[in-house]
């Protein structure tokens, strides 16, 4: 398997990102990490070794890429303002740096975004935002609304709200989406969502699935035994849904 290590500073963030590239062809998949995950951890888990005759026979080539969340959503000392547009700053980082770096390596016109617990937030949030950009998502164990209590996950912003949350939260958004030619380019997407019927934020998958109907948007969302939230069973649905 084709595996390449990139780093370089970005401009949008001001910082250092790095990633890593698996395979040589096939469609491109941004990989969002989990929770204050980094961008090695998809491997570390063994969930590309799940793909390896995907990745390897040309299908799939993943860019899986690191995360700041500890500095935007999980970064409790500043300001809540500050969190989310620390988070914008990592969409212009996926948007503007890392989606033209994969169409360097592969000129494969299909581009996921895909992730697991928060990359999941990360993959489906940004592939409704912009779905000119993205042709599927596939997310397991999401969680899709971000400045709510949900069992042990805290609002992520402690009350704050402004118009910069609301966009990014589709929990709340996806509701009143109407714009005739935006909702068409959502229903072009290919949409896949997994959750275990033991996960505290099944609900959440629930309503959103809902949400995708309501809006006449076509999904696939599949319940898994049990809680499902963890390496161990994503490492078995990428053999079902990748």
């Amino acid at each position: 398997m084709k595996r390449e290590y990139h780093q370089w500073h970005s401009s949008h963030l001001n910082r250092s990102m790095e990633l890593l590239v698996f395979g040589h062809a096939g469609a491109r998949v941004i990989v969002f990490p989990t929770r204050v995950g980094r961008f090695f951890d998809y491997e570390g888990w063994g969930i590309v070794e799940s793909m390896r005759e995907q990745i390897e026979n040309g299908h799939l080539q993943l860019f899986c890429v690191d995360s700041v969340d500890a500095e935007s959503f999980y970064c409790d000392w500043c300001h809540p303002k500050n969190r989310i547009l620390r988070h914008l700053q990592y969409e212009r980082y996926i948007l503007n740096e890392v989606v033209p770096f994969t169409k360097q390596q592969n000129e494969n016109p299909h581009l996921t975004a895909h992730g697991c617990s928060l990359g999941a937030y990360h993959a489906l949030n940004i592939a409704l935002r912009h779905p000119s950009v993205f042709n599927k998502v596939i997310s397991f164990s999401g969680r899709y609304d971000i400045s709510s209590n949900i069992g042990s996950y805290r609002d992520l912003f402690d009350g704050y709200h402004d118009e910069d949350v609301y966009f990014n939260n589709p929990s709340q958004y996806l509701h009143n989406v109407s714009d005739p030619t935006f909702l068409e380019q959502l229903r072009r997407l290919e949409i896949i969502m997994v959750a275990g019927e033991e996960d505290v934020l099944l609900e959440n998958n629930k309503s959103i699935s809902a949400t995708l109907s309501e809006k006449g948007i076509s999904h696939q969302f599949y319940v898994w035994s049990g809680d499902a939230h963890r390496a161990r069973y994503w490492r078995e649905m990428v053999k079902h849904y990748m």
